[in-house]
């Protein structure tokens, strides 16, 4: 048969043995005796629970007596070493204290926590601690909420001794049993139940092998195992697509960020384009201002020739005048040297500006592999569940460099406009001060018919 092949997976095969050292401290100490008869009993509460239940191959209602032991089994083993506490009528001693101590640690609790309070008719601390185990049963949580609780022996100790079964590492054992469970479905009706005055006295011989069970057993165990497969798959399934939905919701928040990132990016390429179109302006205008510079200085110097020319053929009179040009040409070669050495200025700050736009070309383009490789990542994410967790939060981690990296970038962005409306400043002051010098030297007749200047003595830079 094709159902032979498969091989269920095995959470629910206790071991019932123990070895010699442990039956030799059991002999000695009677506590250790109780959790181990306890821990025993709960081993063949749920093997029984879990292949009846498979064999009977329907959802179990309360009626059903395996179901019933098991929750009996399980109300002895959470009440082992339970604390008494005295109360103004009477002795308290119950076990809805640490039962109700889990939605504190295991915030899916509060829930069937707050469900079991709103029962109308539970009015025992103990009804509300058995309507708790069953819809814990139901919601197939009942390892994950005692795991949490026995894991938190500071808070344990206020309700058990230290010799009870939730305190010791048979609790353990049975938390760790009770995930076979998993693979049952039950629908249990609590509201009319009455959880309260029931009695819970363990059936043995429910537990007790015959012939007529080992014949059911060993007809029945290609059933069980072909159910065993089917409720695993099940449960395996259930989890699997809970953890899809959590990942697609994850990826639509990713596609989000990574929509807003490209638009900011395109900003950051807008600005940067008219950073380089103001930059090619100031540019030329330099050019054009340097080129007008020299032409007004080789004149100025070709005058100055001509002058010194026309004063050696004069008369001696003109000597006076004659020092006085020449300390004028003096002062406009000092003047040129200003220029030129300012204008040496500004070539350097043309050339930071150059630097700083590679530099933000280079981090567009870091910006754009980043992009790439970020929309790798999310295809990746929809093929490989297994590894998704780790991708996610490198992408996290990415969006925040990148976040960073964008503020950077802006603040470069403001201070290279900055330093683009000084330089346009300077350039204006430097014209300025150009056309001033080129007032200074402006050939005038005297009345006399020879060549005079006038000099402007009080020029400012």
């Amino acid at each position: 048969m094709a159902g032979e092949g498969l091989q269920p997976r095995p959470p629910f095969q206790p071991l019932l043995g123990t070895n010699s050292q442990s039956a030799a401290a059991a002999v000695k100490d009677p506590l250790a005796i109780e959790r181990t008869n306890l821990l025993n009993m709960a081993k063949l509460s749920i093997k029984g629970l879990i292949e009846s239940a498979l064999s009977f191959g329907r959802t179990l209602d309360s009626d059903y007596p395996p179901l019933q032991q098991f929750f009996v089994v399980m109300e002895h083993c959470l009440k082992h070493g339970l604390k008494v506490k005295k109360s103004f009528l009477s002795y308290n001693k119950t076990i809805w204290g640490p039962l109700e101590l889990v939605e504190k640690l295991y915030p899916e609790a509060e829930e069937i926590a707050a469900s079991v309070r709103d029962l109308p008719g539970l009015k025992t601390s103990l009804g509300r601690a058995r309507a708790w185990l069953r819809l814990a049963l139901m919601q197939k949580k009942m390892a994950d909420y005692l795991r949490c609780l026995i894991l938190r022996k500071d808070l344990l100790g206020e309700f058990y001794e230290y010799h009870a079964v939730m305190m010791e590492e048979e609790g353990a054992v049975i938390v760790g049993l009770l995930v076979g469970l998993n693979v049952i479905d039950a629908n249990l009706c609590i509201k009319g139940e009455d959880l309260d005055s029931q009695v819970g006295v363990i059936d043995f011989s429910m537990y007790l092998k015959n012939e007529d069970d080992t014949e059911d057993k060993e007809r029945n165990d290609h059933v069980a195992a072909i159910l065993d497969q089917k409720n695993y798959v099940e449960e395996l399934n259930r989890q699997l697509n809970s953890t899809v939905s959590s990942l697609h919701t994850r990826v639509d928040s990713l596609e989000k960020s990574n929509t807003k990132l490209i638009e900011e990016l395109a900003i950051a390429k807008n600005n940067i384009i008219k950073l380089q179109e103001e930059n090619h302006h100031l540019r030329s205008e330099n050019t054009l201002i340097l080129m007008k510079t020299q032409h007004h200085l080789e004149m100025n110097k070709v005058d100055a020739e001509a002058e010194l020319q026309t004063y050696k053929h004069s008369r001696q009179s003109l000597d006076e005048m004659y020092n006085e040009a020449h300390r004028q040409l003096r002062e406009e070669s000092q003047l040129r040297q200003d220029i030129e050495n300012e204008l040496m200025v500004q070539v350097g700050m043309k050339h930071e500006i150059e630097l700083a736009m590679k530099l933000l070309e280079k981090d567009i383009h870091e910006k754009q592999d980043t992009l790439i490789n970020l929309r790798q990542q999310l295809e990746e994410v929809k093929v490989i569940n297994t590894e998704m967790y780790q991708k996610l939060q490198f992408s996290d981690e990415a969006m925040k460099e990148k976040s960073e990296i964008i503020g950077r970038l802006e603040d470069k962005t403001s201070e290279i406009t900055a330093t683009m409306k000084h330089l346009e400043q300077s350039d204006k002051e430097l014209l300025t001060q150009t056309r001033t010098i080129a007032m200074t030297l402006v050939k005038c007749s005297s009345r006399e018919g020879q060549p005079q200047y006038k000099l402007v003595k009080d020029i400012s830079f």
